[in-house]
């Protein structure tokens, strides 16, 4: 019997020679095609049998120009990213569809993961977070299906898939003004996807709370490296009571940040932040966060993806979850 590695390593040429026929012919009856006797394809099939062999579905599919692929641009180092992804593969174990993955790193642009997706002849691409220009993605776009995860865009070819990050703001602050703080700064996420709607949000709950004149925007940014930049800003002039922060990672850094400055999280400053992911739910941190649901976000995405490849023009549609609050040990009642 073949160990498993063994038989992983069965080639068609391996299934030809047992047989006693060419390549090309064992070619033939895996696709499926005319060409092959009866008794011919018997013994071909007779032979992947005992061997163990699997033919390669991708490579028959590209044969067809069908690969059955969904390429995935993601941030490598962002960990909300990271989860949707992972949400993404459970939604392809129900299909018949697998996913390639092309990560962003700080050696490697979005213009080099989307190309790499190209040259694989994936049959759509699901961006997450995607911070190129509206034209450009457009124009990937014209040559196959797109799909967006977490950015608001207008647009007539790329679906969208995101959360109501305005609302996921106003849900953050009335949290806060609800434990009584007026003085509520939110740091905010420059030019990063959903941070326009975000600061939307700040603003538009802090006007309700009738605190337009408290309206505080610090620049922060994806990282703790960048909370902790915005910690150092906030130290140097007269704190708030409160907090609300890009995302959990700049909130992150904010807290390490006020700790060395013996500023304490929440007795004297509250801060929220925003996706929950592991490093708000970790036991050291226990972030009050906004969270995301990334199993619906994955899973519409892949779903409209999908459906996209087999069309060949299609209106865009943008798909709108909800966010939800969570509370933990990181706010509190203003002093």
């Amino acid at each position: 019997m073949r160990s498993q590695n063994r038989s992983a390593a069965v080639t068609m040429a391996d299934v030809a020679q047992r047989a006693g026929v060419s390549r090309a012919l064992v070619s033939i009856v895996f696709r499926g095609v005319p060409g092959a006797s009866e008794e011919n394809r018997r013994r071909v099939m007779q032979a992947a049998s005992e061997l163990s062999y699997r033919p390669d579905q991708r490579a028959q599919l590209l044969g067809r120009n069908r690969s059955r692929t969904v390429g995935v641009v993601f941030g490598l180092h962002n960990e909300f990213h990271a989860e949707v992804v992972e949400r993404l593969y459970q939604a392809a174990a129900g299909t018949d569809y697998q996913l390639a993955l092309s990560p962003v790193a700080a050696g490697r642009s979005e213009e080099q993961a989307i190309q790499s997706l190209l040259d694989f002849r994936c049959e759509a691409l699901i961006l997450v977070g995607p911070f190129l220009p509206r034209a450009a993605l457009e124009a990937v776009a014209g040559r196959l299906p797109v799909v967006v995860i977490g950015r608001a865009l207008r647009s007539s070819t790329i679906d969208v898939v995101r959360t109501d990050d305005a609302v996921g703001a106003e849900l953050a602050v009335a949290h806060l003004v609800a434990l009584g703080h007026r003085r509520i700064t939110h740091v905010e996420g420059q030019r990063a996807p959903g941070a326009t709607e975000r600061r939307r949000g700040y603003r538009r709950a802090m006007e309700t709370a009738g605190l337009l004149q408290e309206v505080a925007l610090v620049p922060g940014g994806l990282t703790e490296d960048a909370g902790a930049r915005a910690a150092d800003r906030l130290l140097s002039t007269d704190l708030p009571t409160a907090v609300f922060a890009f995302n959990d990672h700049c909130a992150a850094g904010l807290i390490a940040e006020f700790r060395t400055r013996s500023v304490r999280t929440p007795q004297d400053l509250s801060v929220i932040g925003y996706d929950n992911t592991g490093v708000a739910r970790s036991a050291t941190l226990s972030l009050s966060t906004i969270a995301q649901d990334a199993r619906t976000l994955a899973y519409r995405a892949l779903e409209i993806a999908i459906e996209r490849s087999a069309e060949v023009t299609h209106e865009a549609v943008e798909v709108i979850t909800a966010p939800m609050l969570i509370l933990r040990a990181t706010t509190a009642a203003a002093a």
